[in-house]
């Protein structure tokens, strides 16, 4: 299924986005300028863009997987609103610790390479997100919104209040 989304460009360098293969659930958001984000920061990384979403769909921020995966990186999942019509920002943690203080005069960028700072320095597991990285992940789904109704009993289920794990962890 395919609709129609306006996008307005807040800023030249934005990227309009696109979806990589055909199929794919998830296009690029594109960072608008460059980022640094230390061990135990959290930063917001501007997109350029706004979105006119049709009534009855969300746009959802996720991360990428590969940067997930080879970085401290951790885009926090987020949820634009149809009727928000404000840039799209990727607030993104930086989950690093670096308990001793150790300083070096790198930077990493999100591909896993080391950057040459001009002498300043900075604590190790510090990341750049430079302008023009596909730094998150947005996907479009239709929006169900429940009736709540207050009960003074739920349904009894084998399961019962039973979480967190009480299903275990062995297949």
């Amino acid at each position: 299924m395919t609709i129609s989304v306006k996008i307005k460009r807040l800023h030249p360098d934005a990227v309009i986005p696109r979806y990589a293969h055909e199929g794919d659930s998830g296009f690029d958001l594109v960072a608008i300028e460059d980022v640094i984000i230390k061990p135990g920061e959290t930063e917001l990384v501007r997109t350029g863009l706004a979105f006119e979403l049709p009534s009855g769909y969300e746009l959802q921020v996720r991360p990428r997987s590969g940067i997930s995966l080879r970085t401290k990186l951790r885009v926090v999942l987020g949820t634009v609103d149809s009727g928000f019509r404000g840039e799209i920002g990727v607030i993104v943690d930086n989950i690093a610790e670096d308990p001793c203080g150790n300083e070096s005069q790198y930077l990493t960028y999100i591909d896993g390479l080391d950057y040459r700072t001009d002498g300043e320095m900075y604590p190790n597991d510090t990341y750049l997100i430079r302008k023009g990285d596909r730094i998150a992940q947005g996907v479009i789904k239709p929006v169900e919104q429940a009736h709540f109704i207050e009960v003074d009993e739920l349904d009894e289920t084998e399961r019962g209040a039973n979480g967190f794990g009480s299903s275990g962890v062995k297949a």
